[in-house]
């Protein structure tokens, strides 16, 4: 079994309303960078990179990045860059892309450049992930939403050529052209690093990633849904010739370790605080609705049903309807009973979209988790929302003596292997180095 660490890196200022630990709702694509102060945002990115060479010392196999852009919640709208440091810096963990928004890209050949570089620095310790990206990004960086889902494949099958193709070529594609491509930098990998796609439900991606064998990672989805895109990849794959394993799923969830339960507890709370994840339960309303259902980034038959992913069923448009039902309510003067005011965290933690408690307490809900969904990676989530340098090193520290072990000792018992133990694309067993 893999398993790798990752968080968010949000934008954390203690003394602003908000992004303090009580931070004020932020509407996605709705405030200025005037609030950014770069001297805390030094600080901040230093303190990510430290956190992510004390995870490689205890012991995660990978350190995954991700990319958002003009947002608080995340940090790494330029996470190749943050990924060219931690090349040269660590010495054994993969570097793991989950993953850099195609689309956006006006010149993948830039880009494949810049992760064979990556690459090669890490000496073949790369792993390359690719998503389509969300509205948000496709306005930050003036990309035609409705080519989405086609410069996404064509930049794919681009790169993936530049990587394997002895140059000089041309390129006469549908969204990109190229007179001459021969880049100089190829990958230390051979024949290109591995590609892992992640995502939220789209069938299309699913069948796509089935069709190419690559590994299909599921970010902090509920169980069920995410069993039933388990499942909807098995089948893509029993139609393109091959059985899928263990090799081909991943597992990305929110996790706190801490030294007592009231710590852990408290501690994770902060999941739901500071700049507003609009990919959080709790956090629903965050994001403009327009902007999660821009032309091209979904089709009426891409999605499983909305209802069984809370963070972005909200965007489709509830929230704002329940809020003109009460606006309406309150212009006509009506008097309604206020329901009970519901605990997101708890609602969370009760469908395990959360889990936190002492290394005891957790390696049961885990085993549960392993047990249910049948990952061959999985990735803990952790240090985000409002949690300081303390909390994150704690929990690490936690992990590292008494999580890892015990959770790679039930991924064996399971026989979850992942894949760098199966190749996904032969089936085969990786002989070990």
């Amino acid at each position: 079994m893999f398993i790798g660490y990752f968080t968010e890196r949000p934008y954390q200022d203690p003394n602003s309303g908000y992004f303090g630990a009580t931070g004020r709702d932020i509407q996605d694509l709705g405030m200025s960078n005037d609030s950014y102060d770069p001297r805390i945002g030094a600080e901040l990115y230093n303190r990510y990179l430290d956190e992510k060479l004390y995870a490689e010392e205890m012991g995660f196999d990978g350190l995954m990045l991700n990319e958002h852009h003009s947002t608080p919640f995340c940090m790494g709208s330029v996470m190749n860059v943050e990924a060219a440091i931690l090349a040269r810096i660590t010495k054994r963990a993969k570097i793991v892309l989950l993953g850099n928004v195609l689309p956006i890209w006006d010149d993948p050949l830039w880009l494949a450049e810049e992760l064979a570089e990556i690459d090669m620095i890490s000496r073949g310790r790369l792993v390359s992930g690719w998503v389509r990206g969300t509205g948000r990004e496709s306005v930050a960086h003036n990309s035609a939403s409705p080519f989405n889902w086609a410069r996404y494949q064509e930049a794919h099958d681009f790169i993936v050529k530049a990587w394997t193709t002895p140059g000089p070529f041309r390129w006469e594609g549908e969204h990109f052209q190229y007179r001459y491509v021969n880049p100089w930098a190829r990958p230390y990998s051979d024949p290109h690093p591995p590609i892992w796609i992640p995502g939220v439900m789209s069938r299309n991606t699913v069948k796509w990633a089935a069709e190419r064998r690559y590994p299909y990672i599921m970010l902090a989805t509920e169980m069920e849904p995410t069993k039933q895109s388990f499942e909807y990849y098995r089948e893509c794959a029993l139609e393109a010739g091959y059985e899928a394993g263990t090799q081909h799923t991943g597992y990305v969830f929110k996790i706190h370790v801490d030294e007592t339960e009231e710590l852990a507890e408290a501690t994770a709370r902060k999941f739901l605080q500071g700049p507003s994840n609009p990919f959080l339960e709790g956090n629903q309303g965050k994001v403009r609705p327009f902007l999660q259902s821009l032309p091209g980034l979904t089709s009426r038959t891409e999605v499983l049903p909305t209802s069984q992913i809370p963070a972005l069923a909200a965007s489709r448009g509830r929230v704002e309807l329940q809020r003109a039902l009460e606006r309406r309510k309150q212009e006509q003067g009506e008097a309604e009973e206020q329901p009970e005011k519901k605990d997101p965290f708890k609602e969370q933690v009760d469908k395990q979209a959360i889990i936190h408690g002492t290394p005891t307490t957790v390696l049961p809900k885990i085993r549960n988790l392993l047990e249910e969904i049948r990952p061959g990676a999985i990735f803990f989530w952790d240090a985000d929302g409002s949690m300081d340098h303390e909390d994150a090193m704690r929990s690490l520290r936690l992990m590292g003596e008494e999580v890892l072990p015990a959770v790679r000792e039930m991924g064996a018992e399971l026989a979850l292997e992942g894949a760098f133990e199966i190749d996904p694309a032969t089936n085969q067993r990786i002989a070990a180095s």
